[in-house]
């Protein structure tokens, strides 16, 4: 059976056919880094990560890049509100991502480019629109011609004429036609801007994509990702310009993830509704967040409630308990047989997850497992004792779980949790990288690297500049270490829970 995934191109679930065989090259949109992140990105983020991990298990060489866009109108809104630089408030919230990234416990993507490291190539592909007539300039501003591109519309199924009536696009009489979307944007006073043949300005957001995809991945690539809400405008700009410059497919594979909802209604700042993945992550484990939020097709929308993440932490402790008791078992001459299920549950768990990556009946699959290893221990003479072939036979199946557990990033049995020790540590060196390059070789564990960061924030605070010194602070804390300022010091713990 081969994987097969809905492309929202073809609104049909297709087998994914690498064009590289054994390498799965893919792109997901990342965030705009303007604000703390909420759980609409964390389905996001999980989604593809959990793709990701099931095409490392199916045997692929994966390559995946997540972008950051760190120029955009809603950063140098938030400069010019908070009184700080376009680059201080998108180098900040990138921090701050990071920090919540390693709390949530999801890696970084192998590849993870920021929109301003690549202007060049996003000039070039403007210039590349222009010498084909898909592109006009007109007082530095450079704009894509629509309906100059015959396909405009497929991905998301909208009718040119319908859009020009509803007029869903931003008003600007320099337009051949309202439809038609900004390329590169004329410097204004006191922005941040790179020079061009059309003169100082900055890219577009919908270009930025195409050309770090283009650029990192190839003009054709197998996957590209991200939320519903980018299907129109944004996905369906960067086919029209990546193939408009290059006359190739741009991504084979569409795929996007449903909504986050609060009591049926869309999550949204706008309406006040966010929950911000560091504020749950305050109250809730990250196990018990991912397997809240796998439990529905990841096509679908999804209702929060705390009730039910709570129903999922309950869920994983009973999980824990069942791998004590088999990592407690005795070897005895007397004992039960277990029922053929953990091949069963391996066969459902691969069948589910090939089906569109239904992780909710993946999960369906080990819950199923976890019911029969239960019973099979509880029919044991003593629960406590089996025959050799039963406690192999038991332990297998805990196996079994991890493993599956590991391919939707998430830790099912006492034997696989990570200390938190391990869990900060990642974090720590992250920050040493950043702060205190110097000491990375020198702090090989945790302690020596918290106490060098503490070093260098004291350092820091010294010189009156706050701006690191809160940043090490604020991102320890983070990662679960709690800083304390004291007369004679600062001291540190790490939160266990």
């Amino acid at each position: 059976m081969a994987l097969r995934l809905y492309n929202t191109l073809t609104e049909r679930k297709e087998e994914l056919v690498p064009i590289a065989p054994g390498e799965v090259r893919m792109y997901v949109c990342g965030i705009t880094a303007y604000d703390l992140c909420h759980l609409g990105h964390a389905r996001s983020l999980l989604v593809f990560e959990v793709l990701r991990r099931y095409l490392a298990f199916r045997g692929y060489r994966v390559r995946m890049v997540r972008n950051f866009t760190d120029v955009d109108d809603k950063i140098i809104r938030k400069a010019q509100e908070t009184g700080r630089t376009w680059k201080a408030v998108a180098d900040h919230y990138i921090q701050e991502f990071q920090a919540d990234m390693a709390r949530f416990e999801l890696p970084p993507a192998d590849m993870e480019p920021r929109a301003t490291d690549h202007v060049p190539a996003m000039v070039a592909l403007t210039e590349s629109l222009l010498a084909r007539g898909l592109a006009y300039a007109v007082d530095g501003d450079v704009y894509f011609r629509v309906r100059g591109f015959p396909g405009y519309g497929r991905l998301s199924r909208r009718n040119l004429d319908d859009l020009r009536a509803g007029a869903r696009v931003e008003v600007d009489e320099r337009k051949e036609d309202p439809l038609d979307f900004s390329l590169w944007k004329r410097a204004k006073p006191g922005e941040p801007a790179w020079e061009s043949p059309w003169g100082p300005g900055r890219p577009g957001w919908h270009i930025e994509c195409s050309a770090m995809a283009m650029e990192l991945l190839g003009e054709s690539f197998d996957l590209h990702g991200g939320g519903e809400d980018l299907i129109f405008p944004h996905h369906e700009n960067e086919i029209a310009q990546s193939e408009g410059a290059t006359g190739k497919p741009f991504a084979r594979h569409w795929v996007h993830n449903g909504f986050v909802r609060i009591e049926q209604e869309k999550m949204s700042k706008s309406v006040g509704n966010v929950f911000t993945i560091r504020d749950l992550l305050g109250k809730f484990s990250p196990d018990a967040l991912k397997l809240f939020l796998l439990g529905s097709h990841y096509r679908g929308p999804i209702d929060y409630a705390p009730e039910k993440v709570e129903e999922a932490g309950r869920a994983l402790d009973r999980i824990r308990l069942l791998a004590e008791s088999v990592e407690a078992l005795e070897e005895h001459p007397r004992g039960g047989a277990l029922p053929a299920a953990v091949g069963a549950a391996r066969g459902e768990f691969v069948a589910a997850m090939d089906d569109d990556l239904n992780t909710a009946r993946a999960l369906s699959a080990i819950f199923t497992l976890v019911r029969h290893l239960n019973g099979a221990l509880d029919r044991l003479p003593e629960r406590r004792r089996a025959t050799a072939a039963a406690a192999a036979a038991f332990r297998e199946g805990i196996a079994a779980i991890r493993e599956m557990g590991q391919v939707l990033g998430l830790r099912l049995s006492g034997g696989a949790t990570r200390p938190a020790e391990e869990a900060a540590l990642s974090a720590v060196a992250a920050l040493l990288r950043e702060y205190c390059p110097e000491q990375v070789a020198a702090a090989p564990d945790l302690s020596a690297g918290v106490e060098a960061l503490l070093a260098r924030r004291e350092g820091a605070r010294r010189a009156r500049d706050f701006t690191v010194a809160d940043a090490i602070r604020r991102r320890l804390a983070a990662a679960g270490i709690e800083v304390a300022d004291r007369p004679q010091g600062s001291t540190w713990r790490l939160r266990t829970k």
